[in-house]
Formats: C-alpha cells, sequence, structure tokens
C-alpha cells in the first residue's frame, strides 16, 4: 500500500485522492486555506471547453473521458453524502460563431457532438434569447454541474475514507528530502513523510515547482463571474456568444462568465469586469434587466501553453509528480487527470496517454490561448 500527500485541494487534488483511495493506497491531502475554495470554485462547471477545437487532440482525448464519467460521480457522491452537485444534461448553444465552419470541420474528423442548427431551433429552446442572432451550433451532449456543490460532496466523502487525512490551512514550503530521495513535504506545522507526492495546487503550482528545478510554464489568470437570482425557466440551455456565457443552474440561477486578465495572483473584481459581463449577459438575455446580481466574484485559472497540463512524473526526483496547467479546463477534464495520475503513481498501466502531458515537453507562454 502506497502513501501519497497530495497538495492542492482543488478538484484536480481532490478527484486524484478518490482515485487512490479507491485503488487502495493511503491519502493525506494538504491544501493552505479551506479546500475547494479556489479555481474549482469560482469557475463555470461546464462540462466541454467553450472552444474544443481550439485545444490539441490530447485535450479532446480528457474531455471525452471525463464527460463519459460525470453523470455516474455525481449519481454516486449524492447517494455517498447527500450532497447533490447537480449535474444537469442541458446541451450548449453557440451563437454566431466566427469559428462556425472549423467547428464543424473539428466535429466531423473527431465525430464530437456538435452539429449545426437552424438558428430558430435555437430560440424554440431558449424561447427568451435576443433575436439578433444569424446562426448556431448545438452541443446537445453538454451539461453543466455545481462546481461548489461538487467540492462539498467530494470532501465529505474523502473524510469518510479512513485511509484519508485532510490538512488544512497549513502551506507546504517544500519537499523533504533524506540522502536525495523524496520523503515528503514541510509545512510551517511540521513534515509529513510519504512514498510520493503530488502537486495540484494549481495556480500556485510554479511556488513549489520552480525551487525543484521543474519548469513549468503556469501562471495565474483571472477570471470574474456573476450569478443572477433565480428565475426557473428562464434559461433551459448553455449559450455562448463570443466569449461569455450563461448557464442554468437546476434552482433557476443563471450563472454569467467570463474574463480574462493576466495581473498576478490578484483575485479582485473590477468594475470593468462586472460591466463587460453584464453587458453580454443582456446582450443574449434581455430579460436579465429585472434580476437581481446575487454575487460577483474572481477565481484564478492555472494557465498553460496551449491550455496543455502537466501531467506527470519528475524525470529530476523520483516520486514527485505534477498535475497542474489545465488553464479554463481543470473541472471537465479532471475525472480523467485524476485517473491518469492514480495509475502513474501506483505504477499501473495508464488508460491515457500521458506522453503529451510531459514535465519536460517544449513549450512557449506565446502558446496561452
Amino acid at each position: 500500500m502506497s502513501d501519497v500527500i497530495i497538495v492542492g485541494g482543488g478538484i484536480i487534488g481532490l478527484l486524484s485522492a478518490r482515485e487512490l483511495l479507491q485503488a487502495g493506497a493511503k491519502v493525506t491531502l494538504i491544501d493552505k486555506s479551506e479546500v475547494g475554495t479556489e479555481a474549482s470554485w469560482a469557475g463555470g462547471g461546464i462540462v466541454s471547453p467553450l472552444y474544443p477545437w481550439q485545444y490539441q487532440d490530447p485535450i479532446s482525448d480528457l474531455v471525452r473521458w471525463a464527460q463519459a464519467y460525470y453523470p455516474n460521480l455525481s449519481d454516486q457522491l449524492r447517494e455517498e453524502t447527500g450532497v447533490d452537485p447537480q449535474f444537469n444534461p442541458c446541451g450548449l448553444f453557440m451563437l454566431d460563431s466566427q469559428e462556425h465552419e472549423m467547428a464543424l470541420w473539428w466535429a466531423q474528423r473527431l465525430n464530437a457532438h456538435l452539429r449545426e442548427v437552424d438558428v430558430a431551433h435555437a430560440y424554440e429552446k431558449v424561447p427568451a434569447l435576443n433575436r439578433r442572432f444569424k446562426r448556431a451550433l448545438s452541443l446537445p451532449a453538454v451539461g453543466n454541474i455545481r462546481n461548489p456543490r461538487l467540492l462539498k460532496a467530494l470532501r465529505l466523502s474523502l473524510l469518510s475514507d479512513k485511509k484519508f487525512t485532510l490538512i488544512e490551512g497549513q502551506q507546504v514550503n517544500h519537499v523533504v528530502l533524506h540522502e536525495k530521495k523524496l520523503i515528503g513535504v514541510a509545512t510551517s506545522n511540521g513534515e509529513f513523510h510519504s512514498d510520493a507526492v503530488l502537486l495540484a495546487a494549481g495556480a500556485w503550482t510554479p511556488l513549489l515547482s520552480d525551487e525543484l528545478e521543474l519548469c513549468l510554464k503556469i501562471e495565474p489568470v483571472r477570471g470574474e463571474m456573476l450569478v443572477f437570482e433565480p428565475c426557473p425557466g428562464l434559461l433551459p440551455s448553455i449559450v455562448l456568444h463570443e466569449g461569455k456565457y450563461l448557464i442554468p443552474r437546476l434552482d433557476g440561477r443563471i450563472v454569467v462568465g467570463s474574463t480574462i486578465d493576466r495581473v498576478g495572483y490578484d483575485k479582485s473584481t473590477t468594475l470593468n469586469g462586472r460591466e463587460a459581463l453584464m453587458n453580454a449577459a443582456l446582450d443574449i438575455l434581455p430579460e436579465l434587466e429585472s434580476l437581481k446580481v446575487e454575487k460577483h466574484w474572481a477565481g484564478l485559472r492555472p494557465g498553460s501553453p496551449a491550455g496543455l497540463p502537466y501531467m506527470g512524473e519528475s524525470s529530476k526526483l523520483n516520486g514527485l509528480f505534477v498535475c497542474a496547467g489545465h488553464y479554463r479546463n481543470g473541472l471537465v477534464t479532471a475525472p480523467a487527470s485524476a485517473r491518469l495520475m492514480t495509475n502513474l503513481i501506483l505504477k499501473q498501466k495508464p488508460e491515457i496517454d500521458p506522453l503529451p502531458f510531459s514535465l519536460d515537453r517544449e513549450t512557449n507562454l506565446e502558446e496561452m490561448i
């Protein structure tokens, strides 16, 4: 039985812990604050990349694996914990995309569930839409999950396992070596020993990996979001237009996202961000003007070149693993990423090809999308 320390309690860390526990490992998860309170909480929970054709095929492979996994995961967690992650198979309409033909080519090449539909079909499904749109693409298989509830359910499920230890509010300062062998990590409250360490701290991963001479080109990318008060039935489907999206929750709330700003580790919200989101939301769904905004927040995505995460074992320090840099696709690829990391840590045959995600691959931050 392996002992594994996971640094970082976002969706990647939590799902990796779940997979490792189910495979028989003992897991200690350490987070600098509370688990599930950073990027995984702040995102919209769409179980698809916004523009999937913009990503390399390895990302599409992760997405397909994870999309098939989420409905059952949601059901399992509801039964285990009593907390419903509220997976909603609502579909997605993409309106007046400037990459309409590219999307159709991508779908044909990968046999993806994306098709062109008459815009009248979108109006029939979402009657409150602004009538100015001319073209529509439909992704009928795309759903969304209520990510704060998903994170809460995962936390409760993990805590019910006697092989799991949760340590919150402790910053990991460095890894601990003994005769050039990795034996654990050191925090402000002492050392914790293990057979393997998984760095899954999202945008904060470079703060640890840099001193280990891991050249991971990850940077924080702020995204601001809004949520409107419940209005059941107003928005039956996810709608995407010019990089902004509206997401229906099962209780009638409507989530609006998202902005993109490279401002370092700054999670503050801005007036410009709020105005951009409001303008986009009202343009897509004018009836939102009569609803109140319940909350405006921001999170930090772990940006990486081409949005391709780093997943694998360090070539310089055996037993040190990284799973970070998923940019905007951390939640949608998390189940597949967690399965891959479990395979690698426990020396199992990988179900997903790890080569494209190698920590040593040549990358360039100019490839950021």
